[in-house]
């Protein structure tokens, strides 16, 4: 009897931690509409078209801007991306925001510290990041001379890794 009660107490918890397991493999969009700072960029990656894309194997690292970052472009920019007919305007400004890989923060800081204070990232729209470590921070400039703190890394999806930023940065 008191195995049969041990065997059902494992079943149980195996059953629970299969759960909490399946709860905790988000992707990258998951990850993204879990987050109330990111409601904005959420909507940008959906009128863009890019959730199957960002939901594929990866592995992606996205520089993801908050809703605050958003707020900071020029009144309408964000309402005027999301209609229809800019749709490729704002997939090449998110792709933008986007690498292949997964990079990790010890990956960035390691790729600065073997550019010599600098590493450039190429991003999957084409267009090139720099990365520097300034004033402690990890600090993205884009091809424009905009400039994008990291204030948040690690951020672990199934397919890849989400760093939280405090701008959107901008193509050429």
């Amino acid at each position: 009897m008191k195995s049969i009660k041990n065997v059902a107490l494992l079943v149980a918890a195996t059953i629970l931690s299969i759960n909490t397991m399946a709860q905790t493999k988000k992707d990258i969009v998951d990850v993204a509409a879990g987050s109330k700072a990111h409601t904005t960029l959420v909507a940008a990656v959906k009128a863009a078209d890019l959730v199957t894309t960002l939901k594929s194997k990866g592995p992606f690292t996205v520089f993801a801007p908050t809703n605050e970052a958003f707020a900071k472009l020029p009144a309408g920019t964000v309402d005027n991306l999301l209609k229809p007919e800019n749709k490729a305007s704002l997939a090449g400004i998110l792709t933008y925001h986007v690498v292949a890989g997964n990079l990790d923060a010890k990956a960035v800081l390691a790729a600065i510290k073997k550019g010599g204070g600098k590493a450039v990232l190429t991003t999957v729209a084409g267009g090139k990041l720099t990365a520097e470590v300034v004033m402690g921070k990890v600090v993205l400039t884009d091809e424009k001379g905009g400039k994008a703190t990291v204030t948040a890394t690690d951020l672990a999806a199934t397919n890849g890794v989400i760093h939280v930023i405090n701008a959107v940065l901008l193509p050429k």
